[in-house]
């Protein structure tokens, strides 16, 4: 059978105000699915975001451009790719609507965010959208070409490379986030078994407990976000 694997998920009100969406993965029904729960999420009063990007290794360029133009001005730019020749640089602007483009964002990043998450996460932070928090990212940026030989077998060579706005290469040096959170590899292990268990379902007997594990890297971006908000709100 084909089985569908949501590509978002756990989206919840995690604080008053302040929403969590989980992306991980980027495919072709992603920046629609993300919309329906941003929407689901503002009606039960989300007035910022926490879009988590931890552990995506990416997917196609064209969901991670769909989702990053949501919360962007039309027309700003979101990567361009950049090789040997005049050809080979082409440059992706943001199209939507501007529904999201105001509203204070935080994005979760680490070292298994690679490829289309770092396209995502480098646009929102070089345009000052977003602040991000955890870890630097894996550092996938490369465009490759498939060449054709005589024989029948064929070469994959990388042709061009992806730049953020700011000019930034991604391949091989990735996305540094604003605010440094590291996560010790442990917690990280339990953090990922307890979204793994079933809702509701505890420990057996026997089992490691994973419930008072503590996601650091997501407080700290809901206590950036908290200050976002109360600062706005003075303002």
């Amino acid at each position: 059978e084909d089985i569908e694997v949501p590509s978002v998920k756990d989206a919840r009100i995690i604080e008053p105000g302040i929403g969590y969406v989980r992306i991980i993965q980027f495919n072709d029904p992603t920046a629609k699915d993300l919309e329906e729960r941003l929407d689901e999420l503002k009606e039960q009063g989300m007035e910022s975001l926490v879009l988590d990007l931890r552990n995506n290794p990416g997917g196609l360029l064209s969901s991670a451009i769909e989702v990053a133009q949501k919360f962007l001005t039309r027309g700003d730019l979101i990567v361009y790719t950049q090789g040997r020749s005049e050809d080979q640089k082409n440059q992706f602007r943001a199209r939507g609507g501007n529904r999201f483009a105001h509203m204070a964002l935080a994005i979760l990043i680490n070292g298994g965010s690679a490829s289309a998450s770092e396209i995502v996460a480098g646009a929102l932070q070089d345009h000052n959208r977003a602040i991000l928090v955890g870890e630097k990212s894996f550092g996938k940026g490369s465009v490759q070409s498939v060449i054709g030989m005589q024989d029948g077998s064929a070469i994959r060579l990388t042709t061009a490379k992806y730049y953020t706005p700011s000019e930034s290469v991604i391949h091989e040096r990735g996305i540094a986030p604003r605010i440094e959170v590291p996560m010790d590899p442990d917690d990280w292990r339990k953090i990922m078994m307890r979204r793994n268990r079933p809702e509701g379902a505890e420990s057996g007997e026997g089992e490691e407990d994973y419930s008072n594990v503590v996601d650091v890297q997501l407080e700290r971006a809901v206590d950036v976000l908290k200050g976002v908000m109360t600062f706005e709100a003075k303002q």
